[in-house]
């Protein structure tokens, strides 16, 4: 039985791998912090893990110790008080790592971000593709880019680099917040020019992880999504379609979300909450082209999607509602 260990597996994408390799009978080591809640990571089979990514040395003699066979590095920082803290754990924390599996036969899964390059261009409005290049225009797509350059620059060992679009699935808790506003029978847009998205399903994020972990490929990046494109108002019909009921249509011209971003940023400086809306968050709701080609993705690893938007938004809301989030 092949040992892996999975890094920020206690949240929503973690967690969910963690389920996908104990079934495909993986054995499963947890990187968690002390702090991390095991709601979602209640399986008697799952090993747990403490790694000390301040100490390089410390962090080698574990890797060298259990000899994974693969490494998924999903701990981030998506949201953060200081954007200091982005490269604290972004960055730095994978150079670490990185620098510790160096010499050591291990394949590392980077779990990086279409943040990362940033969105794409806007007189076309093509699609983005990896030799693009990047425009990160949020500090934690800053903080997830160099660590993608550090990984290309220095790590000598195999390796594939994950950079997903919207993410969305059972225990997601920004889209959410989108549901819960769909719910409560308001639809809100951003600006006025439609909004081109992408998304991804958790279940096939996970299994292009796994893909890639068993793939002969190194040295790539790739996109990740259900290679559709979908314009926000599509979005909107769709959650609305799946939860049967009526929303009233509100537009927000973009000066007033920025407004509305840096307000509640200040707040969280004060208050130490980390909200939802804030200037990153703003910096991704503006732009109006998150598209992105996966044809590489599909060729190189043989990547299927497998669940589109209406039967995942369906699958989503559903567990919302099994679980009491949604009503």
């Amino acid at each position: 039985m092949q040992k892996v260990l999975v890094t920020g597996a206690s949240g929503f994408i973690g967690s969910t791998l963690v389920d996908k390799l104990l079934q495909e009978g993986y054995e499963v080591f947890a990187a968690i912090r002390k702090t991390s809640n095991k709601g979602y990571l209640r399986d008697k089979r799952i090993k747990f893990i403490t790694l000390n990514y301040e100490n390089e040395k410390l962090l080698r003699q574990t890797l060298e110790k259990e000899n994974f066979y693969a490494v998924f590095h999903l701990a981030a920082l998506t949201k953060a008080e200081k954007k200091e803290d982005f490269y604290k754990v972004n960055f730095e924390y994978t150079k670490n790592l990185v620098d510790a599996l160096n010499g050591i036969d291990t394949k590392l899964i980077f779990f990086s971000s279409f943040a990362s390059h940033g969105p794409s261009e806007e007189v076309n409005f093509s699609a983005a593709k990896v030799e693009d290049k990047n425009n990160p225009n949020t500090e934690y797509g800053k903080s997830k880019l160099k660590a993608e350059e550090y990984i290309n620059e220095n790590f000598k060992g195999r390796y594939i680099i994950l950079r997903p679009t919207g993410v969305y699935g059972p225990k997601e808790t920004d889209y959410y917040v989108y549901f819960k506003t769909i719910s409560n029978h308001l639809e809100p847009y951003l600006g006025f020019i439609p909004q081109r998205l992408t998304f991804v399903y958790v279940d096939d994020l996970v299994s292009v992880a796994i893909l890639a972990m068993n793939s002969s490929i190194s040295g790539k990046t790739y996109f990740v999504s259900d290679g559709n494109l979908y314009l926000d108002t599509e979005f909107a019909q769709i959650t609305k379609q799946v939860m049967g009921t009526w929303t009233l249509k509100i537009k927000f011209p973009l000066f007033i979300v920025a407004f509305i971003s840096s307000i509640m940023e200040c707040i969280g400086r004060i208050t130490g909450q980390l909200f939802t809306l804030n200037k990153d968050k703003y910096n991704i709701l503006k732009a109006r082209n998150w598209n992105c080609d996966i044809d590489k993705l599909k060729k190189d690893l043989h990547y299927t999607p497998k669940i589109f938007l209406e039967e995942g938004v369906e699958k989503t809301i559903k567990w919302y509602k099994d679980e009491g989030w949604l009503r």
